[in-house]
């Protein structure tokens, strides 16, 4: 007990004593001892701690401070002893801008999305849905499973509609040519370059794939009129890197695509684009078709130009090989591993007219993507001019 707290309940010594007694002999009381040797232990005890103290703070000033220093703080206020050396601290944060970008300003590219004014193609007025023709092309898929199609039917003199995945991004391979014979056109309206304009073939822009410019001599020259019709009855790959560079490069292009109101259409790699990363939907190609047609974004000489090159292309092994002696095409296919396609628009023996767009996706090189495309050709023809 506390020797206060003893004093407190047992009184003065002489009480102590007294209580002792009657307490008996038996009893002992415990007092507390001085407490001189307890502060000589703590005053020990706290050296100890100050020399362990010191000596962790001196080997944080030693070690860890120095390191810290050279790794993080000296960065801090000279951040490379390289001064030679520059970092696009930009190209960090969007390491695709250079690629992919649409967009231009003060040096620096940037992606940005179809603009919110006044697009420059007028959308595809749409009336009914074609159901009936949905179901014949439904069934027809069941039998491929192996085949992934898009499909897009418009007829031009009632608005109707079939839409199977439409709205799916697939890649274009060689059907990016058509964006980029647009954009050709209206580059020649606005007085940007002519057909008679000649380029040389390089080797830069020389490249495997479809086309036979890619074996003719070096520096030989062509005209954009010549390299246009290669671009699309051949599918001629150098040519279309040509024209490509000559526009102002995949970001011109892709900036042009923005204007027009397509959002799901790009150009990202120059042709052949064997991995598919140039892309669209089968809605934005008929949109692309159907403004051909639009006074107000090609005039009457772009378009007849345009449509007498579709209407010379070499490959008629899809679409074209579904429909009856009679029937006009104008169109632009692709090809490559996983997928097929063709795009264009179709003159009817009676008179009639529309667009159809199929895109199939398909194992590698399959020749059922083949036959899909085909026997969906004949369908839509047959249905289309009851």
């Amino acid at each position: 007990m506390p020797e206060l707290a003893r004093r407190e309940y047992y009184g003065s010594s002489e009480n102590l004593q007294q209580k002792y007694s009657e307490l008996g002999q038996n009893t002992r009381i415990y007092t507390m001892p001085r407490r001189t040797a307890d502060k000589k232990k703590v005053q020990r005890n706290y050296l100890i701690h100050k020399i362990v103290s010191i000596a962790v703070v001196s080997l944080l000033a030693f070690t860890a401070l120095p390191y810290g220093f050279n790794k993080v703080s000296k960065y801090i206020f000279n951040p490379t002893p390289y001064k030679n050396i520059k970092i696009d601290y930009h190209q960090l944060r969007f390491p695709t801008s250079n690629y992919i970008a649409n967009h231009w300003f003060l040096g620096a590219r940037s992606l940005e999305s179809a603009k919110t004014k006044k697009h420059e193609m007028e959308e595809i007025i749409e009336g009914s849905e074609l159901s009936g023709l949905e179901n014949e092309l439904s069934i027809l898929a069941q039998e491929y499973p192996s085949i992934k199609p898009s499909v897009y039917v418009w007829d031009y003199q009632t608005g109707n509609y079939a839409d199977i995945n439409a709205d799916k991004i697939y890649p274009t391979a060689s059907i990016i040519k058509l964006p980029v014979l647009a954009e050709l056109f209206r580059s020649i309206e606005k007085n940007q370059l002519t057909l008679d304009e000649k380029m040389p073939l390089t080797e830069y822009f020389r490249t495997e794939g479809s086309g036979s410019l890619q074996f003719k001599a070096e520096n030989s020259q062509y005209s954009i009129d010549t390299l246009a019709r290669m671009m699309i009855t051949e599918s001629d790959n150098s040519a279309t890197n040509m024209l490509i560079a000559r526009l102002g490069s995949m970001t011109d292009i892709n900036s042009a695509i923005r204007n027009w109101g397509l959002k799901h259409t790009y150009v990202q790699t120059w042709l052949p684009d064997l991995s598919g990363t140039n892309h669209s939907t089968a809605r934005d190609i008929s949109r692309i078709l159907y403004n051909i047609d639009n006074p107000k974004f090609l005039d009457n000489s772009s378009r007849e130009k345009i449509f007498d090159y579709m209407g010379h292309v070499h490959n008629n092994r899809l679409i074209a090989a579904g429909l009856p002696d009679g029937a006009e095409f104008l169109h632009k296919t692709g090809d490559i591993g996983s997928m097929l396609g063709d795009a264009g628009i179709v003159y009817t023996t009676n008179g009639k007219k529309y667009i159809a767009v199929i895109l199939v996706n398909r194992p590698h090189n399959s020749p059922l993507g083949k036959e899909y495309i085909v026997k969906a050709s004949e369908i839509i023809y047959n249905y289309m001019v009851r």
